[in-house]
């Protein structure tokens, strides 16, 4: 789980381990190269230990961002222009090629994973504050339920893990809405320059606002943000984000740990079975998406309409639940998000397991 860093992880040496580290590494022979008997040291082997959580989000966030990402391009395309799923890629490879799919991916591939990594540090900490402030006030302690064989999620372990969730994602929205906000301006600027072209029957351009607004690359998107909106313009539609992410990392969080919880240690099986593991990703990816997504779309289309709009006002949109258009690409990005977060949590669990064997 993340947050089980301080629990059986420490006692790995056990077993075939034991035996490995018994035994005394043979010294290379004269005309082998060091090379192939490379062993990271007893520093750099505590370091992994220590900032283990941080490793494994990182590198996890790095392998799932890039391989999700046209999911993330179609659904951010889907909710502010309208059309099906197949309409959307084929409209973007026709017009922009393949490298449309990709296009901004390199400011997430940095930001997504800073974030992400900053995010689950959070988390960790919060819970073990929650888990002792919880374990004070009733003296059953949500950490322990969640990793005892033959236990089940309750109100303790939803409590801990939401509200961690909760606080991880309030504090990082403020780091992460500039970077998601550069991000869309990325996604949408082929479109938006097209729409910008069109000609209606008079022989007006449909909207010549977006034609002084789509110049290419987060840099640029950043400094015109500033230039018009002064230093919240990097920060256009951030309560509608802090709203998604705070909801939606706590609902994220709490499915992860209490699905794994049930198909894990409810069973008596390994807690970071690799079965586990991936359906309990899949599914925090697939309920998070599904619980916030009316709120999602607001933000989009909020975004994109203050993308175009230079210095002018623009109107916040209302969040439409159960309404047409609420749920537009919302396949598309519940797909996204179950394989980019299987994706993850089996890297991010694997990095930590391979770490935590490490002999110190």
């Amino acid at each position: 789980m993340p947050g089980k860093d301080d629990e059986p992880e420490n006692r790995s040496k056990n077993g075939a381990s034991n035996d490995a580290a018994s035994k005394k590494p043979s010294s290379p022979s004269k005309g082998n190269s060091s090379i192939f008997n490379f062993q990271p040291s007893q520093d750099v082997k505590v370091w992994a230990k220590r900032y283990r959580t941080e490793i494994a989000a990182s590198s996890s966030s790095v392998l799932s961002t890039f391989v999700a990402f046209p999911l993330d391009f179609a659904k951010s395309r889907m909710q502010t222009f309208g059309g099906g799923f197949m309409h959307t890629v084929k409209d973007a490879y026709k017009a922009e090629g393949l490298r449309a799919f990709w296009r901004g991916v390199g400011p997430p591939m940095i930001s997504v994973t800073t974030v992400r990594t900053i995010s689950f540090s959070i988390y960790q900490k919060t819970k073990y504050f929650l888990d002792r402030s919880i374990t004070k006030l009733t003296g059953q302690s949500p950490l322990v339920i969640a990793n005892a064989p033959g236990s089940y999620p309750n109100l303790y372990t939803f409590a801990c893990f939401g509200g961690a969730g909760a606080v991880s994602g309030a504090v990082i929205t403020t780091l992460s809405c500039p970077f998601e906000l550069t991000k869309l301006s990325e996604q949408l600027a082929g479109k938006m320059a097209r729409e910008a072209k069109a000609v209606d029957s008079t022989g007006q351009r449909v909207n010549p606002a977006s034609a002084l607004n789509v110049k290419t690359g987060s840099w640029n998107t950043a400094r015109r943000l500033v230039r018009d909106r002064g230093l919240r313009g990097l920060y256009c539609g951030y309560h509608l984000h802090l709203l998604r992410d705070t909801i939606g990392t706590a609902i994220y969080f709490t499915t992860y740990e209490s699905v794994k919880q049930l198909m894990a240690n409810a069973r008596g099986r390994n807690p970071t079975s690799p079965y586990a593991v991936v359906v309990a990703g899949g599914l925090c990816g697939i309920l998070t998406v599904s619980s916030i997504y009316p709120v999602d779309v607001a933000k989009t289309v909020y975004q994109k309409a203050l993308l175009s709009a230079g210095s002018s006002h623009v109107p916040r949109p209302a969040i439409r639940v159960f309404q047409a258009g609420a749920y537009r690409g919302l396949g598309v990005s519940v797909a996204r998000s179950c394989i980019l977060n299987m994706i993850f949590f089996s890297n991010f669990e694997m990095v930590k397991k391979r770490i935590n064997a490490l002999d110190t």
